[in-house]
């Protein structure tokens, strides 16, 4: 048998009151624009009828049991024999009808084509406030800035792509995240990219939808956020780490002291303290974002990319053992200068300026060592 042109997959819970409008949209299109292709049903539990719909207007319904707009969606796609795949709600919010933009750019070697609402526009109470200036403005943002992606429109739940291309992103996302997903791992794998103009409608249901605006928009966040460490660890660590140093750094060699007509402070060890403390923080963050880096160097986002991180357990140990010897050798001047003055009451201004920095050099001693086996250990895992 020879495998269609083109899958239509909608992923269903429970769409009795508009599916049959959907797939005979979808059948439209096939029909006047002659390309072979199926339509398949992806559902997820239904209860109302949506299956019987589905198959008395010849679409193959696959049965989805884990629970899931993204689940739904892999186990739909999963099945689908199509050379190239549209997906699209079945809440006739969107027009499977008219999918030549998707097609040709498909046919044109794009990877993935993504529909843009905000371009093609949306009727009035098709989307709710919140998601239409603020949840999806934002979320495209943070994608584009996180991961240089071109799309305007990160949510667009109409989009196409070609079989091969989802075979090599290894979609995982179970939830409406899914959507974030494909986009992000398209892009960060070199993928071709797209957007096309595309309508939005009210939806033909008269229940809510499933889509739970603060918990799914949260699981969109989280997703973008734990896919860009540089983001939440390497650059709010190297700032941390420059401002907490350079403070430290001054105040280990005297107090300083701000002072003009409206304002005199004294900045002394309980600054220091906190400098170095902050110190700390950043560096465990950037350990952290090493640690993440050398994981991800497994994973298939960053099979594409050539950005490997060389790493050496032996020079970490180096490292960490020098910085510790450092705060240890500190520390024993420290109490020898004590010892001289008979171990007797010590001005904490002048004592705590030695002793906070040579705490802090055997806490990052400590730290580096233990950072370089975690790392050495995810290494030899993927060996």
């Amino acid at each position: 048998m020879i495998n269609p042109y083109l899958s239509i997959v909608m992923p269903c819970l429970n769409e009795a009151e508009t599916l049959e409008t959907c797939i005979k949209k979808a059948n439209s299109y096939l029909t006047n624009n002659k390309i072979s292709g199926e339509i398949i049903i992806a559902d997820n539990g239904s209860t109302d009828g949506s299956i019987g719909i589905a198959q008395k207007n010849g679409a193959r319904v696959v049965n989805v049991v884990s629970k899931g707009y993204g689940s739904a969606l892999q186990g739909g796609i999963n099945a689908a024999n199509g050379t190239y795949i549209v997906m699209g709600d079945a809440d006739d919010s969107y027009d499977f009808s008219t999918l030549t933009y998707f097609v040709d750019e498909l046919a044109k070697g794009c990877d993935l084509v993504m529909g843009n609402r905000f371009k093609g526009g949306i009727e009035k109470g098709a989307m709710p406030f919140l998601h239409r200036y603020l949840g999806n403005p934002v979320l495209s943002f943070i994608g584009g800035l996180f991961f240089k992606s071109p799309i305007k429109d990160f949510h667009c739940g109409l989009r196409g792509f070609s079989k091969e291309a989802y075979i090599k992103m290894e979609l995982k996302s179970t939830g409406m995240e899914f959507a974030s997903e494909m986009v992000v791992k398209a892009t960060l794998m070199g993928m071709k990219i797209t957007e096309v103009p595309t309508t939005l409608s009210k939806d033909g249901r008269n229940r809510p939808p499933h889509l739970n605006t603060w918990q799914d928009g949260w699981r969109h966040l989280r997703f973008l956020i734990t896919y860009a460490p540089k983001w939440f660890l390497l650059y709010p660590g190297s700032l941390l780490l420059i401002v907490s140093l350079i403070f430290g750094s001054l105040l280990t060699i005297e107090p300083l002291r701000i002072s003009n007509i409206q304002l005199d402070v004294h900045i002394d060890v309980h600054t220091l303290l906190y400098a170095m403390v902050a110190a700390l923080l950043a560096t465990q963050l950037l350990f952290m974002y090493v640690i993440v880096k050398r994981y991800k160097q497994q994973h298939i986002l960053y099979k594409k990319q050539n950005q490997r991180l060389n790493f050496n357990l032996e020079t970490g140990l180096i490292a960490g053992v020098l910085l510790l010897l450092i705060g240890v050798l500190w520390s024993y001047f420290n109490i020898s200068a004590w010892s001289d003055t008979g171990y007797s009451e010590l001005n904490p201004s002048l004592f705590m300026r030695k002793v906070i920095p040579a705490v802090f050099l055997i806490s990052l001693g400590v730290q580096t060592m233990v950072s370089s086996f975690v790392m050495a250990l995810i290494g030899d895992q993927k060996k």
